[in-house]
């Protein structure tokens, strides 16, 4: 319940531009479908964790550079996949366990691909978007 007060907060925040990022739950139907649910291996990053996004005063993402998610191969299983790479690994590459602390961390973390397209693209609406007066208009009106 703190986490969805939290979450309104960001809401009725009183700016024009809000971006709010969380993962696929309760706030989904709590509040509203996402504007937008986002993938790392929509901007490089061969993994699969879906991300929503709340949007206000901003468009929604385009994928920079879509790569396919890694499989992790699991013997025993039908097909030999039990699916896209859902897991955290530690600073060598090696999976953390469910019940290892750093997983929660390394999971919650924003792939640099991902926050690199809110960056460019958010800001070059922000600055040159059709709501915003071009420099040049704001120069001549001077």
């Amino acid at each position: 319940m703190d986490g969805a007060v939290f979450f309104m907060r960001f809401v009725a925040a009183d700016c024009k531009h809000i971006a709010i990022e969380n993962p696929i739950g309760i706030m989904g139907s709590a509040y509203r479908k996402p504007d937008q649910i986002i993938q790392p291996f929509q901007f490089g990053h061969e993994v699969s964790k879906s991300t929503c996004l709340w949007l206000y005063g901003l468009p929604v993402l385009s994928p920079t550079k879509i790569v396919s998610p890694e499989r992790i191969h699991s013997a025993g299983k039908s097909g030999g996949y039990s699916g896209a790479l859902w897991y955290a690994k530690d600073e060598n590459g090696k999976i953390l366990s469910w019940s290892d602390p750093r997983t929660k961390k390394e999971r919650s973390k924003t792939y640099p691909g991902i926050a690199k397209a809110m960056a460019t693209q958010w800001s070059d609406y922000i600055l040159n978007g059709s709501d915003q007066m071009s420099l040049f208009e704001e120069a001549s009106n001077g």
